[in-house]
């Protein structure tokens, strides 16, 4: 997905600009008003700063506004009500104060994009299939293998969640840990390998957890005993 990030803050944007690559993004930065409405490289959603250099960021989203239906985020130090409220006026899809977490912007960034999503698609989307055995309906919160429905801890959910949103992609240790336990968890990450091994069993022939030695983990969906 292609973020066009407009922040004058360079440390900010350093720092949320390495968290979304990490998690996949594609992220084209610029620090004023000017350069993001002459940016012309196609992008999924804005995340835009309201306290820009040459323009007051209000402006800018209502100008991007104008020209398309591309989502746009919000990112400001300013919390009062009135700006989030005329942001949301001048055609903002959602608002996220500063300070805040990567997980946050993302969980935004997903959420704006499911909204954005055509009616009839969103009406259509069901649970996320992965071979011919594992369904994870996320509306729900609900797993089921050869359509029985499996049991699962929240932690458990949360990290097999997680994991499929990439099959075969290595997620480290840390990335997990921010991603299903909390961006301050300070202790051991033991319980990580006790989840994981809990979902081997109760997913086991459906889904393989390769552990990557001194990395993380890897998912990669089950091929069928008959695939060719």
């Amino acid at each position: 997905m292609r973020v066009l990030l407009v922040e004058d803050d360079e440390p900010v944007a350093q720092s949320l600009r390495r968290g979304l690559v990490r998690y996949g993004f594609e992220v084209e930065w610029v620090s004023t008003g000017g350069a993001a409405l002459s940016h012309e490289g196609p992008y999924d959603v804005v995340l835009l700063d309201l306290g820009l250099p040459d323009t007051d960021g209000l402006d800018v989203c209502k100008a991007l506004r104008e020209r398309g239906d591309v989502p746009i985020i919000v990112i400001s130090a300013r919390s009062d009500e009135t700006d989030r409220v005329v942001g949301l006026e001048l055609g903002a899809d959602d608002y996220v104060s500063k300070p805040f977490g990567v997980r946050e912007v993302i969980a935004r960034i997903r959420a704006v994009m499911r909204r954005a999503q055509p009616r009839g698609e969103v009406a259509a989307a069901g649970p996320d299939t992965y071979g011919s055995r594992l369904t994870i309906d996320r509306k729900a919160a609900r797993v089921r293998l050869d359509g029985e429905e499996v049991s699962l801890a929240p932690k458990e959910y949360g990290l097999l969640s997680f994991l499929t949103e990439e099959p075969g992609a290595l997620m480290s240790r840390e990335q997990i840990m921010e991603a299903v336990w909390d961006a301050n968890w300070f202790g051991p990450t033991k319980t990580l390998d006790v989840h994981v091994a809990a979902l081997r069993r109760k997913l086991a022939g459906a889904v393989v957890i390769e552990a990557v030695r001194g990395v993380g983990f890897r998912l990669e969906i089950a091929e069928d005993d008959g695939a060719s």
